[in-house]
């Protein structure tokens, strides 16, 4: 079977996930194995495995899945796209250093790894500057002080 390499969403099918869904919970890759219908069997690696876990979660909770392979090495505009900003966004990241990249001729290139490493890092930062939000709220009793408020209209 040869399929085109495209971005594709694919929507649940209409019957409960239940039972899939908690053989992928409660599986560890390694193991896992996919089973033709005549019966040969193909070890899934732990990252093939894992993108089926999650296929499977997303779907089981009503969720569309889109899978969209991706270059290893990625320009400035795929970064971005992934990324959610423009392309002027991610030459300035670029350029601060932010995110590694190689420049073999006139075009930059960055890594998918260093692009998906400073999506983490991101992710992490936002999440940290949440808490200590939270953290100062508490602190200064604002979450109580709301209480006392009432409403306009």
């Amino acid at each position: 079977m040869t399929a085109e390499l495209v971005e594709r969403t694919v929507l649940p099918p209409g019957v409960p996930l239940d039972q899939l869904a908690d053989a992928v919970r409660h599986a560890h890759g390694g193991h896992a194995e996919l089973v033709g219908a005549s019966g040969e069997r193909i070890v899934l690696p732990d990252e093939v495995f894992e993108v089926v876990q999650l296929v499977v979660l997303a779907m089981a909770a009503g969720q569309a899945v889109t899978i969209a392979p991706h270059h290893q090495t990625l320009t400035t505009q795929e970064a971005a796209d992934l990324l959610g900003v423009s392309r002027p966004t991610v030459v300035r990241l670029l350029e601060r250093g932010e995110i590694p990249y190689e420049q073999p001729g006139r075009h930059r290139r960055i890594l998918l790894r260093e692009v998906l490493a400073y999506q983490e890092r991101r992710r992490h930062q936002r999440r940290a500057s949440l808490d200590r939000m939270v953290e100062i709220s508490e602190e200064a009793d604002l979450y109580e002080a709301t209480a006392d408020f009432r409403p306009t209209r």
